[in-house]
This record gives structure tokens, sequence and C-alpha cells, in this order.
């Protein structure tokens, strides 16, 4: 029988680190000159951000309630709830530079010569900063975890 706690860790690293590697693509592509086939690259990569967020949340909860430590040691443990909060800030922040994507994107397929404006990027890029900052908490946490902190 495969050892279901270490499966359910390589998923939710894989995804973590997959998570980071688009959040890095996403600020490399988010520049002035932004148009064309670059920002409808960025409007896939924005959304498979999304979709690799939810995944991070379904893997590490199921590490959560079926991994090795239980429930009780995750839910009771100040340092997971660090955790948690540096995510959910990374996802909230990733709204606003989500929607102006969105936005981009439904005026460049009625325009495809459009570009957003250089000043519209420029007040999402140091969102993207806190984004990286925030994620940047997660392992520092994992790793008071794996140290017995928090309980």
């Amino acid at each position: 029988m495969p050892d279901i706690d270490l499966l359910l860790a390589i998923l939710h690293h894989l995804a973590v680190f997959t998570l980071v590697g688009i959040l890095a693509a996403e600020f490399a592509l988010l520049r002035p000159g932004l148009a064309g086939p670059r920002l409808n690259q960025l409007a896939r990569i924005d959304g498979a951000y999304g979709g690799v967020a939810g995944l991070v949340i379904v893997a590490g909860f199921l590490r959560v309630f079926f991994g090795a430590s239980g429930a009780e040691y995750y839910l009771s443990n100040w340092v997971f709830w660090g955790k948690i909060g540096a995510f959910l800030g990374a996802g909230l922040l990733s709204i606003r530079p989500t929607m102006a994507i969105l936005g981009w994107s439904r005026q460049a397929k009625a325009d495809p010569d459009y570009a957003p404006p250089a000043t519209e990027i420029a007040t999402l890029r140091p969102i993207l900063y806190a984004q990286i900052g925030l994620l940047a908490l997660i392992p520092i946490f994992a790793a008071a975890m794996a140290r017995g902190y928090g309980l």
C-alpha cells in the first residue's frame, strides 16, 4: 500500500514550487510594453496561478486531515495558521492583478493593438512584490513547524 502521507507531501510540495514558478513568470511578463501575444500569455499564466493555488490548498488540507501528523497537530499550531494567513494574504493580493489582466484581455480581444498603460502596470508590480514576500514566509513557517514550533 502506498504511503499516503508521502504522496500528499510530494503533491503539496510540487504544487507550491509550481505556484512560485508561475508567479515568477507573471512577474517577468508584467512590465511596460506588454501587448499582443505576451498579454495573452500573461492571462493564461494568471489563470494557471489561480488553478495551482487551488491545488496547493486541496493538497495541503488533504495532508492536514489524512496525513501522518493528524489534524490536531496542525489545527492547534499557531505556526500552521501563520502559513495559512500568509497564503491567504498572497491570494487576496492576487485579486487586483487578476482583475486588471482580465480587463486587459477583454480589451485586447476587441483591439489586437491594445497595450495596457504603463502606469497601470507600474501600480501592479508592487502587489506582486508583496505576494512574493508573503509566499516567502511560508517555507519559514514550514521549517519552524517541522522543528516543533507552535505546539
